[in-house]
C-alpha cells in the first residue's frame, strides 16, 4: 500500500475501513492462494466449526462497537478460515522462502494499517458512548485480608444475626438474598432480588472485589477498605440484655488488629474505611452503662480517625458519612437498568401521596399517628400500607413497590431514627418522596442526592403537622403540574445513582451507589493528605456539633434548620 493511501487512512475512519475491506477483498478473491503450498482444502468447511472470536496477533481485530467495522456472516467466517490457514502454515516447516514472503507480506500490511488507525477507532467508539477506562493513578485500594471471624464467620452463623427472622436466607447470591422474579409484572425478568436493609458490608465487600483497581501493595493504595462486618456483628448482641463487654469485645479486638498493622502507621487509620450495614447510633454509645444502646466502635480513638460508611450517619459527628440502604433492585448491566426507568416513566400514578410503615406510640415527638389519619382523611387520594402485626406487609418487596408506583408522592418521616429504607424504595419506583425533616436525607446522602432538595423532594416541616396546622393533601394539590413532572423526571435520573450493581457483574456506562461511594471516598483521602502536608491535625476545623452545617453548606452561621438538629436527648442521638 502506498504511503499517501496510508496517511488518509490515518485522518478518516472509513477510508480506513474502505481500505480493510480492500486488502480482505484481495486476500480472499484475487490473490491466487493455490501457489503457496498445503493451502488446498476447502475453507468454508472450516469456516462453521470456527465461528467463535477472532484469534490472536495474526489476527486483524475488528471493533465491538455497533457504529465501528461492520461486514456480512461470511465475510467475517472467511477472515477467521484465512488467518487459520496461515496459522497452520507458519508452524510447518520452511519450504518455499520466496511463497511464504508473498502472503505473509500483506498481512503485516494489514497489521501495520489497523495499528496506525487504533487511535482514531479508539476515539470514535468514545464519541459514540463507550466508557473508556480510567487510569488507576489514584485509585488504587488496598484491602485488608482480615481473620474470618470479622466477617465470614459471621454469615456463617446467620442464625444468630436475628431473634425474629431467618438472616440466613438474605444472605445468598453475595448478600443480595433469594431471587423474587416478575411477580404480577411489577417488577423486571431478571435483577429483583428480596434483600434486607442490613445486609450492605456483604454487597459491598463483594462489590470491594470485582473493583478495577485493586492492589496488592499497600504503599500505592489511595485508600484502605477494612472487610469489617460490624453491622452483622453488633446486631447479635442489641436485644437480649447482652452487657457491655459483650458488645464491644468484636470492636476492641478489631482495633487492636488494625493498630499491629504496618498499613495503619503510614497515616494512623486516617487512610482507612469501612461499610457499616446498620444506623450510627448502633455503634455510638458515649456512656458506660449496661442500659445504654449499642457498642462504642465509633467513639473509640482508632475509629474515629477512619472513615466510617453507614446507612444513617450522626450530623453531630465528622468521621461517618451516610451511603444509601440497599433496595430490591440489582441490575447485571445498564440495560436492565434503562428498562425499569423507562417502565416507571410510563406508569400511571393514580394516587397522589401514599404511606408505608407503622406508628411509633413510644416516641413522643413521633408525627406517623398524625400522617396515617390524615392519609385515612383523605380517602381514596392517599393509600395506606400498614406494617404491622405477623403478616406484615411491609416487608414483601411486591406490596410495597406496588404502592408506590402507583402514587405520585411517598411519604417518608422519621422512624426510629432519622432515615428510612423506603425513601430509596420511593426513588426507585419513581415516586417523589416528601420528608419531614432535613435530617432525613438533605444532610446525609451528600455524594448521590443533589444539594439542591428541591429539585427531587418535598419538605414539609415535621413542627407544623404535629400542631395540625398544614394538610399534606392539600400542600402537595397545590404544586404545579410541570414542577411534578420535573421533579419525578430528577427521581428517575437519580435510580442509578442509589443502587447496588450484582456484585458478580458491573454497569460499564452507569455509576451505581457502589461506584459513586469509592469516588466520594478516595476524593475523602485526598483531602485528608492535603490537611496533613498542609500540617492540620484534623479534617475539620469547626465544633464537631455544627458538621451537619459545613458539611452540606459550607459554613456554620445560623440557619433555618438548626432547630431540626438541636440535640434534647444526648444518650440516644
Amino acid at each position: 500500500m502506498d504511503n499517501p493511501i496510508s496517511t488518509r487512512c490515518r485522518s478518516h475512519f472509513w477510508l480506513v475501513v474502505f481500505t480493510l475491506f480492500v486488502f480482505w477483498y484481495i486476500l480472499l478473491y484475487v490473490y491466487d492462494w493455490s501457489s503457496v503450498p498445503g493451502l488446498t482444502r476447502n475453507v468454508d468447511t472450516k469456516s462453521h466449526a470456527n465461528s467463535s472470536a477472532l484469534p490472536n496477533s495474526n489476527s486483524v481485530h475488528v471493533p465491538s462497537h455497533p457504529n465501528s467495522i461492520t461486514s456480512t456472516k461470511q465475510g467475517s467466517n472467511a477472515s477467521r478460515n484465512v488467518t487459520d490457514v496461515i496459522m497452520e502454515e507458519k508452524e510447518k516447516p520452511t519450504k518455499n522462502i520466496s511463497s511464504q514472503k508473498d502472503w505473509i507480506e500483506p498481512i503485516e500490511q494489514i497489521q501495520a494499517l489497523e495499528k496506525e488507525s487504533e487511535p482514531l477507532l479508539r476515539r470514535n467508539g468514545a464519541e459514540n458512548g463507550n466508557k473508556p477506562r480510567e487510569s488507576c493513578s489514584g485509585r488504587y485500594i488496598y484491602v485488608h485480608d482480615l481473620p474470618s471471624r470479622f466477617n465470614d464467620d459471621l454469615v456463617k452463623q446467620c442464625k444468630s444475626l436475628s431473634r425474629w427472622s431467618d438472616m440466613c436466607q438474605y444472605m445468598i447470591n453475595m448478600g443480595l438474598g433469594p431471587d423474587i422474579g416478575n411477580p404480577q409484572r411489577v417488577f423486571l425478568p431478571t435483577g429483583w432480588f428480596s434483600t434486607n436493609q442490613f445486609s450492605l458490608e456483604l454487597i459491598f465487600h463483594n462489590r470491594m472485589k470485582q473493583y478495577e483497581c485493586l492492589t496488592n501493595d499497600s504503599s500505592k493504595a489511595s485508600a484502605v477498605f477494612v472487610p469489617y462486618y460490624e453491622g452483622l456483628d453488633i446486631a447479635r448482641y442489641l436485644w437480649g440484655g447482652f452487657n457491655m463487654s459483650t458488645r464491644d469485645k468484636t470492636s476492641l479486638d478489631m482495633a487492636r488488629w488494625l493498630r499491629e498493622k504496618p498499613e495503619w502507621k503510614a497515616m494512623r487509620g486516617r487512610d482507612h474505611f469501612l461499610v457499616a450495614g446498620r444506623i450510627t447510633w448502633d455503634f455510638r454509645r458515649v456512656i458506660d452503662e449496661e442500659s445504654a444502646w449499642g457498642n462504642k466502635l465509633m467513639v473509640l480513638p482508632e475509629f474515629k480517625n477512619v472513615t466510617m460508611l453507614t446507612i444513617e450517619s450522626s450530623p453531630w459527628n465528622s468521621n461517618d458519612f451516610a451511603i444509601p440502604y440497599p433496595t430490591y433492585f440489582h441490575p447485571s448491566n445498564d440495560n436492565e437498568v434503562i428498562q425499569w426507568q423507562n417502565k416507571v416513566r410510563r406508569q400511571r400514578r393514580r394516587i397522589l401521596f401514599s404511606f408505608a410503615g407503622a406508628p411509633r406510640p413510644n416516641i413522643e415527638d413521633s408525627i406517623r399517628g398524625e400522617i396515617m389519619d390524615q392519609c385515612i382523611s383523605a380517602q381514596r387520594r392517599c393509600k395506606l400500607l400498614e406494617c404491622k402485626n405477623d403478616k406484615n406487609k411491609c416487608e414483601k418487596p411486591l406490596n410495597v413497590m406496588k404502592t408506590f408506583q402507583s402514587s405520585v408522592f411517598c411519604l417518608q418521616p422519621s422512624g426510629d431514627s432519622f432515615t428510612r429504607r423506603s425513601t430509596f424504595d420511593s426513588i426507585l419506583a419513581g415516586c417523589v418522596p416528601v420528608f419531614f425533616s432535613p435530617g432525613s436525607a438533605y444532610v446525609q446522602y451528600l455524594w448521590h442526592l443533589p444539594r439542591d432538595f428541591n429539585k427531587y423532594s418535598v419538605l414539609i416541616p415535621e413542627d407544623d403537622v404535629k400542631e395540625k396546622k398544614v394538610s399534606i393533601e392539600k400542600v402537595l394539590n397545590q404544586i404545579p403540574k410541570s414542577k411534578v413532572l420535573a421533579m419525578r423526571e430528577e427521581v428517575i435520573r437519580l435510580i442509578p445513582k442509589v443502587i447496588y450493581a450484582d456484585p458478580r457483574s458491573k454497569l460499564e456506562k452507569l455509576e451505581d451507589a457502589f461506584d459513586i461511594t469509592v469516588k466520594g471516598v478516595l476524593e475523602r483521602m485526598e483531602m485528608l493528605r492535603r490537611g496533613i502536608r498542609e500540617g492540620k491535625n484534623s479534617s475539620f476545623d469547626i465544633d464537631e456539633e455544627y458538621s451537619w452545617k459545613y458539611n452540606l453548606f459550607g459554613t456554620v452561621d445560623k440557619h433555618d434548620w438548626d432547630h431540626f438538629f438541636l440535640r434534647t436527648d444526648r444518650g440516644r442521638y
